[in-house]
């Protein structure tokens, strides 16, 4: 697979949450620079092996920035860099050891589907900024 120039954001396509925090992202970055693609795909799969993290582990989102791949607590506020204020702010807890972001965000995780839902299939974001082209799914 060729090296992403642009930032991309994996997520767990079949999640309600995942999906809602991609609709905010959309919604509230500053430029729309990043792509997204679901954990799910070919090419989630593809990008996760290449980065050489488990192309079965679906707990987490994944920011991958150029040679760089960010999971979990450590992705969230890696992201806050492309958000406008006052959202980007919240990169000020990025002074937290990666082990409490990490542990944060995994007791999130453990409870997602259970609070927010899932869905059968992924479901590709829409409206706005959300353009086909901007997944890599869809692509």
């Amino acid at each position: 697979m060729a090296p992403m120039t642009e930032p991309v954001l994996l997520f767990d396509g079949v999640c309600n949450l995942c999906h809602g925090a991609v609709q905010f992202i959309i919604k509230h970055e500053r430029a729309p620079t990043l792509r997204f693609c679901s954990l799910q795909s070919a090419v989630g799969r593809e990008l996760l092996v290449a980065h050489g993290l488990d192309p079965d582990a679906l707990d987490s989102l994944v920011l991958i920035e150029q040679d760089s791949a960010f999971s979990k607590g450590t992705a969230v506020m890696h992201l806050t860099r492309y958000l406008k204020a006052p959202w980007s702010w919240a990169g000020v807890f990025r002074i937290l050891p990666r082990f409490l972001l990490d542990w944060m965000y995994g007791r999130v995780a453990a409870v997602r589907y259970r609070v927010f839902g899932r869905k059968d299939a992924c479901m590709l974001p829409t409206g706005g900024a959300a353009t086909p082209d901007r997944f890599l799914d869809s692509a």
